[in-house]
């Protein structure tokens, strides 16, 4: 359990010192945020859809954390190049506590990137229709971020370098928050679409956001955190496997 915790205070502190960086990771949703929510506002209003600002925040949120815990965990690959991995795997510790630190890691640092934009998007403009579900939507923002982190953690210890790092981007990570919803409602599509949204997991956790927080959503909350938690617990068990094989 000490390795546990030491590896989650590790990935605090490297959060906590990497100011630019934080930073730079907020400058994404920051944009979506105000250009998208402002300048397609007018657009969505047209369409009889209410506030885009409104509609989009929980979705550049679920962007926000699905970015930031999947890299936590693609972050092995650093770890590997630069030799700190192999001190950790030589060590008297079992390689699930390095495994379930490093997740744990991930979550709280994503779940805290998702609070930072929750809480520009706060000033920009969007409310919630009841202050009291905040904390239910950061049960959500941990739920997708366990998804994710441990997805992270298992293509991590599976890839040897970083040359595989912008096939993952380009080919797992975008189409994932693209086919979520995230940007557009997933009600009325056509089928092709409307099978890839529902087996995308980010798409289950961006409508419970929605459900908490705008009162509206297209599946029912409890079977998006269902699903979250299913795939969180597959995944998390999927990465431990991965991790225990990991050669170096």
């Amino acid at each position: 359990m000490r390795a546990i915790y030491i590896l989650w205070l590790r990935e605090l502190k490297r959060y906590a010192r990497s100011r630019s960086q934080v930073i730079a990771s907020l400058g994404q949703p920051m944009l979506y945020l105000l250009v998208l929510g402002f300048g397609l506002g007018s657009v969505f209003q047209k369409a009889g859809m209410g506030s885009y600002l409104q509609f989009i925040a929980p979705g550049i949120i679920g962007m926000t954390v699905l970015f930031s815990s999947i890299f936590s965990g693609l972050g092995l690959l650093w770890d590997r190049q630069f030799g700190f991995l192999k001190e950790m795997l030589v060590a008297p510790v079992p390689r699930l506590e390095i495994m379930i630190g490093r997740t744990l890691g991930g979550m709280t640092v994503s779940v805290i990137q998702g609070m930072l934009v929750l809480v520009i998007a706060l000033i920009v403009g969007f409310r919630p229709v009841s202050w009291w579900h905040l904390p239910i939507a950061i049960g959500f923002m941990l739920a997708i971020s366990l998804v994710f982190a441990a997805l992270g953690v298992a293509i991590g210890s599976s890839l040897q370098d970083m040359q595989g790092f912008q096939l993952i981007m380009n080919f797992l990570v975008m189409p994932i928050y693209f086919l979520s919803g995230a940007m557009f409602p997933l009600a009325g599509q056509g089928w092709p679409l409307k099978i890839a949204t529902r087996i995308d997991p980010l798409s289950y956790g961006i409508d419970g956001m929605r459900a908490v927080l705008l009162g509206s959503s297209t599946f029912s909350p409890v079977l998006d955190i269902a699903v979250l938690i299913c795939v969180g617990a597959v995944l998390l068990v999927f990465g431990a496997y991965r991790f225990s094989k990991i050669e170096i």
